[in-house]
Order: C-alpha cells, then sequence, then structure tokens
C-alpha cells in the first residue's frame, strides 16, 4: 500500500468518522450519565466493536454475512431494536425530569450512576448491532489495499479506522463533560436527553427500514 493510497483512506475515514450518527449520540447520552468516564468507556465500546468488524472482514466472514439475507436482517433488525430501546429509555427520562427544576434557581443534576460494564456494553453492542458497518468495511478496506485479499492490510486499515473513531469519539465526550454544570443544569439536561433520545429512536428506525 502506497503512502498516497493510506493518506486517501485516512480521509475518506475522516469523512465518514467525523458525520454523526448512533455511536455518536450513544457516547454524547452515557457522558452526561456517567461523566467522562461513561462517555470515553462507550467510545471504547464503539471502538472494540469496529475492530471486530475488522477482524471479520480481513478474515472473509463479512462476505459470507452479507451473502446471507436472513443473518443479515436478524442483525439489523437486533441493532435498531436495541437503538430504539436506548432511545425511548432516553426520553422517557427526559419526560420524567419535566417540571422537577427548582423555582429558585436552576437545579444542578449530579451524573447518574452509569456502571462502566454498561457503557462500554452499550457501545459494543450499538455498533455490533449495525450491519451496515459490515458491508461497509467490505466495500471501502479492499480498494485501498494493495492485495484485496491480504488479511494483514485489511485488518490494520479497520484497526487504523477504529483507532481514528476512538479518538472522535472520546473528543466528544471529554468536550461534553468539561461542559460540566451547564450541562447538568436539569432544564439543559432533559433538552438533550431528550434530544439524543430522539437521534437514537429515528436512527434505531431508519436502520430497520434500510435495504442493504
Amino acid at each position: 500500500m502506497t503512502l498516497a493510497s493510506f493518506f486517501a483512506y485516512v480521509g475518506v475515514a475522516a469523512l465518514v468518522i467525523c458525520t454523526p450518527g448512533p455511536d455518536t449520540a450513544l457516547t454524547i447520552r452515557n457522558t452526561l450519565l456517567g461523566g467522562r468516564a461513561g462517555g470515553l468507556l462507550t467510545a471504547f465500546g464503539v471502538a472494540t466493536g469496529l475492530s471486530i468488524w475488522a477482524l471479520a472482514t480481513s478474515l472473509g466472514l463479512v462476505a459470507l454475512l452479507v451473502a446471507s439475507e436472513p443473518v443479515f436482517r436478524a442483525i439489523q433488525y437486533v441493532g435498531a431494536a436495541y437503538l430504539i430501546w436506548l432511545g425511548v429509555m432516553a426520553l422517557r427520562e427526559a419526560f420524567r425530569r419535566q417540571g422537577q427544576a427548582s423555582s429558585a434557581a436552576p437545579e444542578l443534576l449530579p451524573p447518574r450512576r452509569l456502571a462502566p460494564a454498561t457503557a462500554y456494553r452499550q457501545g459494543l453492542v450499538s455498533n455490533l448491532g449495525n450491519p451496515k458497518i459490515a458491508v461497509f468495511f467490505a466495500s471501502l478496506l479492499p480498494q485501498f489495499a494493495a492485495t484485496s485479499g491480504s488479511f494483514t492490510t485489511l485488518f490494520l486499515l479497520g484497526l487504523v479506522f477504529a483507532a481514528m473513531t476512538l479518538f472522535w469519539l472520546s473528543a466528544y465526550a471529554l468536550v461534553v463533560a468539561k461542559a460540566g454544570d451547564v450541562l447538568r443544569r436539569s432544564q439543559v439536561r432533559r433538552v438533550i436527553e431528550a434530544v439524543t433520545g430522539g437521534l437514537l429512536l429515528a436512527l434505531g428506525l431508519r436502520i430497520a427500514a434500510e435495504q442493504r
């Protein structure tokens, strides 16, 4: 693989990664719920999922997944259902808190307890439940590999994508956590939870309705 091809790949990957999607919405939500640790662990879960997809692509397993309509659809619907469930939970929490703000001063809500394992698992399952990533890897990675069947090259390209995603989502988590008191004001947090919940719900419905 030439240096020019590698930089071209990084450019394409950056455009894809910077486009907001389910992983971004989930990272923001979990940062609000669990603070900086919750957001970072969600990002690590997403990166782990991408690494698994990269390994499956390199081994040729993704090609089998894409070729199998029942398996592809099963993963698609399970992943969509999981995002919809997370979205509904976020919306329920936002509406449950409605009207709880103090009349004297804006109420500061501490981050709710979000177990580290839960944050990591949500990031992992959210990513693995999106078979479109498998299709994306299967179509993108071979275009930049010197030999399309090279396990090492394909896997390393996938790991680069995962590392870039980890960096980007971690930056989101740090920015949201840095905002601290502003985002923990009851009214602001309800709005953000409602928006992220709506996004997760909409993205889940879109994934469920998408064709290959």
